[in-house]
């Protein structure tokens, strides 16, 4: 797969994953296990990436007796979600064109 392509999917991934509620690394990749595999050094560079792109923020909180990073999705970061959406739309529409010779125009 493209390489840019694979990581605009990934970082939108990571946005999805903390859409609806505030979360730290490693709940993010189990999170995202089902669906695609990530590794932790992948996963924080995603998330600083996001970060200096303004579409998270990080904050510490004690769990356990211990400090833990949490990231909060933007308003930025949900706008890139809708664009996502939009843009894949585009993108299947790509795919059938490219794949109606094979039959596959689902």
């Amino acid at each position: 797969m493209d390489i840019q392509l694979k990581r605009g999917l990934l970082d939108v991934c990571v946005l999805a994953a903390i859409k609806d509620e505030d979360s730290y690394g490693y709940k993010i990749i189990k999170d995202l296990k089902p669906y695609i595999e990530l590794s932790e050094s992948t996963l924080y560079t995603i998330l600083k990436r996001l970060e200096a792109a303004n579409m998270l923020t990080v904050y510490s909180s004690e769990h356990g007796g211990r400090l833990r990073k949490y990231y909060h999705i933007t308003e930025l970061g949900l706008k890139r979600i809708d664009e996502f959406k939009n843009e894949w739309a585009e993108i299947m529409s790509i795919y059938k064109f490219v794949t109606k010779e094979d039959g596959n125009n689902e």
